[in-house]
Order: structure tokens, then C-alpha cells, then sequence
């Protein structure tokens, strides 16, 4: 058994697709349970929003933590792409006789969120990617800022206005699964392009991108290039946002959001999709389970026990006098230990080896 746990560790496929196997694994067992009843309503939602916040934090990834570039915009093309795919889908219930459920209308709304937000990420990233650190958050923030401002103030019968838009309701029982398989196809799109030679590309530029420029990459078209699908899966994450409530308000998409999207990318760790994956469970968990454990006169107490622990973590990571301690107790040297151990013991000898060496 312990030599087969060694072979497991080993396994360049388990390290390649066990993040892929890891989320499927929570559809099936998770989406058997809704089907048959037992998982609760709050379990189904409380999945909806780890689905969106993992998907938010991997393509937000591809931007500060490959690219190298900060972005604080996330929530704005998530805005974008949930009002235009839960306007599309309005009109496309409202023209099936109040069908919410239409998996069809659903996969359309995703494409056209994805698509007008992938529109917005080119449109913005095609100047603003010139610029550089803190000019490039600042102008990110502005467009967030101003699409809320712009969402709010159009006609009502546009986006609803100060009273946010109506949108279609999926069923619970199947809208985290479907959510999960996006966050798959995400994964999908961020690992293949950053093990490809234009992932490589894109990692130099982050490293030096005067040297990137001198061996003659694009730097101007790798950047707008992850920007724009970075800001494609915002959308998509924009729509299923739309999709898990029954309205729209553009207030929700503030700045803060775009704050609490970067914080799981690095809590996790710059560069590393795991980590952000886990960083936006973790958050999205505790942010949840506050909103529902303190509720009535303790409910201004919720951000600020989410403020308090964010900060514990973030010192935690980076405090100087806790680096001996980071360096000693860390999930890799607790397998680098366990790797060790199992290559100590013997591998199982089977009977028939024994009865052979006997013999000689």
C-alpha cells in the first residue's frame, strides 16, 4: 500500500488533472445528493457562490498573477456581463412563456455575458495596458466605477435602474452543477495556455518585460490577450451571478468586490490557480456563513470579523518573525515528510517471493 502511495505522489497526472478531478468530483457527489433531496437549499447556494468566486479568482489570476499587471476592474466586467447575459435571458424567458429553467437560454446567456464582457476587456485593456503598476489599477477602478454609475442611470427599462434588473431564477438543484462545469472549463483555458509556449511568453513578460520585448514577443498582444479572456470569464461569472438571483443591482459590484476578488488571488498565492481555487472556497465559506450566523442586531459585526481574519491570514503569510514557522509547518513539507516516509518502507512482498526466496 505505502509503495502505491509513493507511485501516486509520483504521478505527473495527478498533479496536472487533480484539480480537474477534484471539482468534477464535487459536481457528482454534491449534484447526486440535490437530485435525491438531501443536499439543503443553503448547501446549493452556498456552492452557486464558490463556483463564481473560483472562476472570479482564476481568470483574475491570469492577470496579476501571470501577467504580472493589477487589475482592480474584475467586478466591472463581471458587472457587464451580468446585465447584458441576464437581459438576454429576460427577454428569452419572457418570449418562452416564463420557462426560468431553459438550459438552452442559459447556455446563450453565458456566451453573450462572456462575449460583450471579452468586448469591454479589449476595448479598456487596448489603452490602458500601457500604462504600468498603479496608473493601471487606477484606471481598472475608474472603469468599474463608472459602469455601475452609467447601469444605474440609463433608462429603467433598459437595466432597471436604482431598483436593479429582474432576472431569471435557474433551480438550485442544477445551477451549482452547471456552474462547476464552467469553473472546469476555466481551469481548462488558464492551465493549457500558461503550460504553452504562449503561456511561457506571457511569464517572461511578467519577469522583464524589456528582455520579453528584446527577444521579440508582442508584448501589446499577449497582454490584451489575457486581459480579454480574464475579462471573458468575468462575464461568464457576471451571468451566473445574475442566475443564482432573482435581481440585479449594480451596487453589488463595487469596488470592494474587486478588492475581495484580488485578496483570494493573493491569498493563495501570485501565480498559482490552486491556490486562488482554494482561497476563493475559503473566503466565499466564511463570507456566507457570517451573513447567515449573524444576523438581526449582530449583523454589523460581519465585516468586521471578515476584516479581522483576512488580516490575521495576510500576516500570517508575510510576517517577517512567522517565516521560520511558514517554513516548517506548510502543506509541502508536510508531503515532502510523508513522501520521505513512504520511500523508508519496504514494498509489500507478495507470497509467491517468499516462498521463492525460502527455497534458495
Amino acid at each position: 500500500m505505502s509503495a502505491r502511495l509513493a507511485v501516486f505522489f509520483k504521478n505527473p497526472f495527478w498533479r496536472r488533472y487533480g484539480n480537474y478531478l477534484a471539482v468534477l468530483a464535487v459536481a457528482v457527489v454534491f449534484g447526486a445528493l440535490s437530485v435525491s433531496g438531501v443536499a439543503t437549499s443553503a448547501t446549493q447556494y452556498l456552492l452557486e457562490k464558490i463556483a463564481i468566486a473560483v472562476i472570479l479568482a482564476v481568470s483574475l489570476c491570469m492577470v496579476v498573477g501571470f501577467l504580472g499587471e493589477l487589475s482592480l476592474g474584475h467586478a466591472g466586467f463581471m458587472c457587464v456581463g451580468a446585465y447584458a447575459g441576464g437581459k438576454i435571458a429576460s427577454l428569452l424567458v419572457e418570449a418562452l412563456g416564463g420557462n426560468q429553467n431553459s438550459i438552452v437560454v442559459l447556455l446563450l446567456s453565458l456566451l453573450v455575458g462572456g462575449i460583450v464582457a471579452a468586448l469591454f476587456g479589449f476595448i479598456i485593456g487596448l489603452p490602458a495596458l500601457r500604462l504600468r503598476g498603479d496608473y493601471l489599477a487606477i484606471v481598472t477602478l475608474a472603469f468599474g466605477e463608472i459602469v455601475r454609475s452609467v447601469v444605474m442611470n440609463v433608462p429603467a427599462k433598459l437595466f432597471g435602474g436604482t431598483l436593479g434588473l429582474e432576472t431569471p431564477r435557474f433551480n438550485k438543484k442544477y445551477l451549482f452543477i452547471i456552474a462547476l462545469i464552467m469553473v472546469i472549463a476555466c481551469l481548462a483555458v488558464a492551465q493549457n495556455l500558461m503550460r504553452s509556449k504562449h503561456g511561457r511568453a506571457i511569464v517572461s513578460i511578467k519577469d522583464n518585460e524589456i528582455a520579453a520585448r528584446a527577444t521579440g514577443i508582442d508584448v501589446t498582444k499577449y497582454k490584451l490577450f489575457v486581459f480579454t479572456v480574464s475579462s471573458f470569464f468575468a462575464g461568464i461569472a457576471g451571468v451566473l451571478y445574475s442566475y443564482s438571483n432573482y435581481r440585479l443591482q449594480s451596487a453589488n459590484f463595487d469596488y470592494n468586490y474587486s478588492i475581495e476578488i484580488l485578496v483570494m488571488v493573493v491569498l493563495g498565492g501570485m501565480g498559482s490557480i490552486n491556490g486562488s481555487m482554494i482561497a476563493a472556497a475559503l473566503i466565499t465559506f466564511l463570507n456566507v456563513k457570517l451573513q447567515t450566523t449573524l444576523t438581526g442586531n449582530l449583523a454589523v459585526l460581519q465585516n468586521f470579523f471578515y476584516a479581522i481574519i483576512l488580516i490575521i491570514i495576510v500576516i500570517y503569510k508575510n510576517a517577517p518573525g512567522l517565516k521560520t514557522f511558514r517554513e516548517k509547518y506548510n502543506m509541502n513539507v508536510l508531503l515532502s515528510k510523508l513522501k520521505a516516509r513512504l520511500k523508508k518502507q519496504p514494498a509489500p512482498v507478495s507470497a509467491d517471493a517468499k516462498e521463492d526466496a525460502e527455497n534458495e
